[in-house]
Parts: structure tokens; C-alpha cells; sequence
């Protein structure tokens, strides 16, 4: 596969068969992201749609001296908020359960180790849920996303030193309702 900034580059220039490679490269995370903040598989899936038509439309506001991937997820959390704010007029149609959360079975492991991570996703998916949408925020950015304080401190327009005190924050609330959903794990 090429490397971003050469398939940027030819994305510019008109190249499908590039801009396909791109969004293959990137679809998984862009839906892993919808999925967190919409918590709806088919609206997060709809959104992910709605976050590659402005990725393609912004292109050549990327600056190739910056970083794609959190310019990348900057625009994919904006287009987020834009859909919870727009969802927040409607009433939701159905809630969606956290067991229904979709696992993409990878090569390898064995049935009994899909079943322990199925039961891990679900534990986190579930102690998620009911934390604050800012410790949740912090959590997907940073410790799903993997992305750095420093681009958090940017793509949220805060000062670093929130983002580490939110971070810790976070995480231990994370830890503390782990706990109390099941208080056997860890041990």
C-alpha cells in the first residue's frame, strides 16, 4: 500500500482507484469512531458515509505537513456532534443494546479467546455507556483512537494540561465501573 501522503496527493489529482485505497485504509476506524459517539451500528455506518464525503470534499484543505490521521478524526468527530446535535430534535426511533455491538472476527485466535474479548468489549462497552460524555470522549480519543494529548488539546481546543487531568479522570472512572459491572475482573 502506498503511503498517505502519496495517496493524498493522488486523490487530489482525480485518482479513484486511490481514493479507494484510502478509505479501505480508514473505514474501520471511522466507523469505530461513529459507532462510539452515535452508539447506533446503521446511523454510525450512514455517518461514516457522511465523514468520507467531507474528507473527499476538504482534501486540499489538508496541510501535508500536518498529521492525517488526527485531521482526519477531527472532521469525523465534527460530523458526529453534528448528528447528535441534529438527533437531539427527533426522537430515537429505538435504542440499541450494547450486547448487539458488532466484533469483526480476526484470523487467529482461537473460540474461546473471541468469546473472553467478546465479554471484555462488552464489559467496556457497557461501563462507556454510562460515563459522562467527556470522560467517554477523552477515552475514545485517546486510549481507542490512540491519539496523542497534544493532538486531543488541538482537535478539542483546550490546553494540554486539561486533556491530562481529564485523561486521568477518565480513566479512572473507566476502571471504577469496570469494577462495579463486575467486580471479579482483574483479580
Amino acid at each position: 500500500m502506498l503511503d498517505v501522503t502519496t495517496l493524498i496527493a493522488r486523490c487530489r489529482q482525480g485518482d479513484a482507484l486511490a481514493w479507494e485505497a484510502l478509505v479501505r485504509a480508514y473505514q474501520g476506524r471511522i466507523f469505530g469512531l461513529a459507532r462510539h459517539y452515535l452508539r447506533d451500528p446503521e446511523e454510525a455506518r450512514d455517518v461514516a458515509q457522511e465523514i468520507f464525503i467531507r474528507i473527499y470534499q476538504r482534501l486540499d484543505t489538508f496541510q501535508g505537513d500536518a498529521k492525517f490521521v488526527p485531521w482526519m478524526l477531527s472532521l469525523a468527530r465534527n460530523c458526529c456532534i453534528d448528528r447528535l446535535r441534529r438527533n437531539k430534535v427527533r426522537t430515537p426511533e429505538h435504542s440499541v443494546p450494547v450486547e448487539d455491538e458488532p466484533h469483526i472476527a480476526a484470523e487467529g485466535p482461537t473460540v474461546e479467546d473471541q468469546v473472553a474479548t467478546g465479554e471484555k468489549h462488552t464489559l467496556l462497552y457497557a461501563a462507556l455507556e454510562n460515563m459522562s460524555d467527556t470522560n467517554r470522549e477523552i477515552i475514545l480519543l485517546k486510549e481507542i483512537q490512540g491519539l496523542k494529548i497534544e493532538q486531543i488539546a488541538t482537535m478539542l481546543a483546550v490546553p494540554v494540561g486539561t486533556v491530562k487531568s481529564r485523561s486521568n479522570r477518565a480513566r479512572s472512572d473507566l476502571a471504577r465501573r469496570i469494577r462495579v459491572l463486575d467486580p471479579s475482573y482483574g483479580v
